[in-house]
């Protein structure tokens, strides 16, 4: 669950609480940290791509007008780092809860231009807040927007992370630093957004539903829309999975059983689209033909660094889909 905005946090996230813990799920729940400067996203409207996305989605009616001007006519509101009792109450009912940012606005529409010493400042205001409030030290964090860039992944290495959902792509991998090391394992939305659907598919749940293949998926819902207008839809999507044997899990479960599985596809990270999305994505690209590991350098074998992160099991209990960047298995009579 994306929490970028403050009525998100406020309305939406005790929505998603409620549903959630009705249907019996866990979910991981990624919070800005830092002030809603949502209004300053308005300057995106001269892009095409995203003057289509608002005439689609109705921004007004999941956003509402505060938030469409926060940080430019009214004042911007901190989102989780003035919620840190809410915080708690999330990781209290057994969801992941980690940072999603500081400020949002200004690393999605800034990060291609931010030095190091800027993208240093947004990430260690995040993870200070985070542990302010939670008492614990973030093992994961989400890149606004799913923008992030080698130098941004460089910097975010020291903080010393489990794992990170920064991109988009079909499979765990472990981006390539700029010295040549494999970083942070990536766990990647593999399933498209609501927001992306939203006045491009007939029956958004049936979208996802027909998404869903063997092995890890992972679906980013966002507390402004799942958690506002469109509630039926996450509904509909997880109770629908689980009635195709999907197992749901939280991200950081499935980080774990990633890593325990072994070896991890090593990959350079490359920007992308998505249909529906204005502007880019990062993605994994091919990775070269060798890499540093622990130092040296090594040769990579074709195929066997390409091979999805939980390789053989995929065959057996690895079908896979996703609820709120959480991880779910198919059964083993179905075998992303």
């Amino acid at each position: 669950m994306d929490v970028c905005t403050r009525r998100g946090l406020d309305e939406g996230v005790p929505r998603l609480l409620e549903r959630l813990r009705r249907i019996g799920v866990s979910a991981s729940f990624f919070v800005t940290m830092g002030p809603d400067r949502s209004g300053a996203a308005l300057g995106r409207l001269v892009r095409p791509g995203f003057l289509l996305k608002m005439w689609r989605t109705n921004p007004l009616r999941l956003y509402g007008l505060r938030t469409l001007l926060s940080g430019t006519l009214l004042r911007p509101r901190l989102v989780g780092a003035a919620a840190p009792a809410l915080l708690r109450e999330i990781a209290g009912e057994g969801h992941e809860v980690a940072p999603h940012g500081w400020d949002h606005v200004g690393w999605q529409d800034r990060i291609a231009r931010l030095g190091a010493d800027a993208m240093r400042a947004d990430l260690e205001k995040a993870a200070r807040a985070f542990e302010a409030g939670l008492g614990a030290a973030a093992r994961a964090s989400a890149a606004p927007g799913w923008r992030t860039t080698t130098a941004a992944l460089d910097v975010q290495q020291a903080l010393g992370l489990r794992y990170a959902s920064d991109t988009r792509g079909a499979a765990p991998f472990r981006p390539l630093l700029g010295d040549g090391r494999p970083g942070t394992l990536e766990l990647p939305t593999t399933l498209p957004t609501l927001d992306e659907l939203l006045g491009r598919a007939r029956d958004p749940v049936r979208a996802l539903l027909d998404a869903l293949g063997p092995g890890l998926h992972v679906l980013t819902a966002h507390a402004e829309v799942e958690g506002g207008p469109h509630a039926g839809v996450l509904e509909g999507f997880l109770t629908g999975a689980r009635r195709q044997g999907v197992r749901l899990v939280r991200l950081i479960d499935a980080a774990d059983a990633v890593l325990a599985a072994g070896e991890v596809p090593v990959a350079a990270l490359g920007r992308g689209r998505v249909p529906g999305r204005a502007g880019w994505v990062a993605t994994r690209s091919p990775a070269p033909a060798a890499c540093r590991v622990d130092g040296h350098e090594v040769a990579r074998t074709p195929g066997a660094a390409d091979r999805p992160a939980l390789g053989g099991q995929r065959g057996g209990a690895a079908g896979a889909a996703g609820d709120a960047r959480a991880r779910a298995h198919r059964g083993p009579e179905r075998g992303q």
